[in-house]
C-alpha cells in the first residue's frame, strides 16, 4: 500500500505489516483513504481528531448554508389602491430580506373571465419592485389563481449581512450620541480650596 505520513508526506509503498508498525512507534491510527486506488492508500492520523473535524466541517457547512424561503402575498384584482401599496410594503420587505415572493391573484365569479386584469397588476406589481426583485416565473393562470414568482436580488446572505451591519451602526450611534449627552466630567483645580 501507497503511505502517508501524518503531516503530509509521502513515505512510499510499504508492505501492510511495515505500515501498522510505524502507526504503532508514531501512536497514531493507520487510515485507508483511497481503497479503490492502485495500490491502496493509507496515512498514518490520530482518527478521533480526523472524525471530529470532519463533523465541525460539517457542521460549518450546514450553518452556512441558505435556506430559500418562499413567502406568499395574495391579491384579488379589484384591489384597493391603499391595500395595494400595503401588499406592496410586504413584497418589498420579503425581498429585502432575501426571500422570493410568491404573488397569488384570486379570481371570484364572473372576474374569472377577465384574466387580463390579474395580469395587469402582476405587472404594475413587477414594475413597482424592479430595483428589488425579478421576475423569476412570468404570470400564469392555475384555475382560479394567476401566479407569479418574484426573486430578490440579493442574496439571503447579503441581505443579512447588510442588516447586521445596519443594526450594528445605529447601535453605534445610540451609544455614541448617549455619551456625548452625558455632562463633561468637573476638574479638580490643583489649588487648594480658600476658607
Amino acid at each position: 500500500m501507497r503511505l502517508v505520513g501524518p503531516n503530509g508526506e509521502q513515505v512510499g509503498i510499504v508492505r501492510v505489516e511495515d505500515a501498522l508498525r510505524l502507526a504503532e512507534e508514531a501512536n497514531l491510527d493507520l487510515v485507508e483513504v483511497a481503497p479503490m486506488a492502485k495500490p491502496p492508500v493509507a496515512k498514518l492520523m490520530d482518527f478521533g481528531k480526523f472524525k471530529y473535524e470532519a463533523a465541525m466541517k460539517a457542521r460549518e457547512a450546514r450553518k452556512n448554508q441558505v435556506n430559500t424561503v418562499i413567502k406568499e402575498i395574495k391579491l384579488r384584482p379589484k384591489i384597493d389602491p391603499h391595500d395595494y401599496g400595503t401588499k406592496k410594503g410586504h413584497v418589498e420587505r420579503f425581498l429585502k430580506a432575501g426571500d422570493k415572493v410568491k404573488v397569488t391573484i384570486m379570481f371570484r365569479g364572473r372576474e374569472q373571465s377577465r384574466p387580463e386584469l390579474g395580469r395587469r397588476l402582476l405587472e404594475r406589481l413587477a414594475d413597482d419592485i424592479a430595483e428589488l426583485g425579478y421576475v423569476e416565473s412570468a404570470p400564469k393562470q392555475d384555475g382560479r389563481n394567476m401566479i407569479m414568482v418574484i426573486g430578490p436580488t440579493k442574496k439571503k446572505a447579503e441581505a443579512k449581512a447588510e442588516q447586521r451591519r445596519a443594526r450594528d451602526r445605529s447601535a453605534a450611534e445610540a451609544t455614541h450620541d448617549a455619551s456625548a449627552d452625558a455632562p463633561a466630567p468637573v476638574e479638580e483645580s490643583a489649588a487648594p480650596a480658600a476658607e
